[in-house]
């Protein structure tokens, strides 16, 4: 069973920067895509960024050019670093992963099979 733990959230001002980090355990193939999502209060849930194991890369283009999303496959952890943080950034950010290769790996989908309980992201201006 795939269990992910998301950690660093926190409080900063605008400006600011923040490193999100998910420990990922239980997975049993070789492939994977893990996502970021986040979610503000009245808002649907969003996709941030996601990347597979074949080194794909997305990013919602609200985050482009502000936020880098990583994997450390030695430690099975996530990270999503945030730079530049506006208070439209504000949210419960999850951390999603999917073990199947069909799976079209990208932000934009958030019918990924298996999720974080979440961390809080608050920006203030």
């Amino acid at each position: 069973q795939v269990q992910l733990v998301e950690s660093g959230g926190g409080s900063v001002q605008a400006g600011g920067s923040l490193r999100l980090s998910c420990a990922a355990s239980g997975f049993t193939d070789s492939y994977y895509c893990m996502g970021w999502f986040r979610q503000a209060p009245g808002k649907e849930r969003e996709g941030v960024a996601a990347i597979d194991s074949d080194g794909s890369i997305r990013y919602a283009d609200s985050v482009k050019g502000r936020f880098t999303i990583s994997k450390d496959n030695a430690e099975n952890t996530l990270y999503l670093q945030m730079n530049s943080l506006k208070p439209e950034d504000t949210g419960m950010y999850y951390c999603a992963a999917v073990t199947q290769r069909t799976f079209w790996c990208d932000p934009s989908r958030t019918d990924f099979p298996y999720w974080g309980q979440g961390t809080q992201v608050t920006v203030s201006s």
